[in-house]
């Protein structure tokens, strides 16, 4: 279980480091090049370690549903998506809602069993849970908009005697 946390929160800042590089790359390129050296170079440096770590076994597929194949172009969408969601909100904000829509429909598939997962009861916990996180994500978001307009309001008033 201790070795899961850490992998998961591993995996977590791994996500928020590629989405700032993913961001930075987007400025001088387009979408469409980020997204394509960003999961290009992923595949030449899986293909690699697989290669190592697997050798020829990591080509073997078996027993495996057709739709799962299409993972891959679920990748294009989101390094797509995420690139946006950086370039107009912010990596912060952008990140807190996705993580939030991942919960989310984690909770919706798992309790719905869809997509091969074992069902799981959806619980009144499991719901206060996210909609907790999504009260944070509105005071982090709602709550830095109020200190800004405070910050910019001796400002405004320090131009408007100047200007007078």
């Amino acid at each position: 279980m201790i070795l899961g946390l850490l992998l998961a929160m591993f995996a977590g800042a791994l996500v928020s480091l590629q989405n700032i590089f993913n961001s930075k790359v987007n400025e001088h390129t387009g979408s469409w090049s980020t997204t394509t050296l960003v999961l290009g170079m992923g595949f030449i440096a899986s293909l690699v370690m697989g290669l190592i770590v697997e050798g020829k076994n990591m080509f073997t597929l078996q027993h495996m549903q057709p739709w799962y194949w299409i993972s891959g172009m679920i990748g294009v969408g989101v390094v797509i998506c995420l690139v946006q969601a950086t370039r107009l909100l912010g990596a912060t904000y952008a990140i807190s809602i996705v993580l939030t829509s991942q919960l989310g429909f984690a909770l919706l598939w798992d309790s719905l069993g869809w997509l091969g997962l074992a069902k799981v009861p959806f619980t009144l916990n499991q719901l206060i849970g996210v909609l907790v996180i999504v009260g944070g994500i509105l005071v982090f978001k709602l709550g830095g908009d109020r200190e800004r307009q405070k910050s910019a309001e001796p400002r405004k008033q320090r131009q408007a005697l100047h200007t007078d």
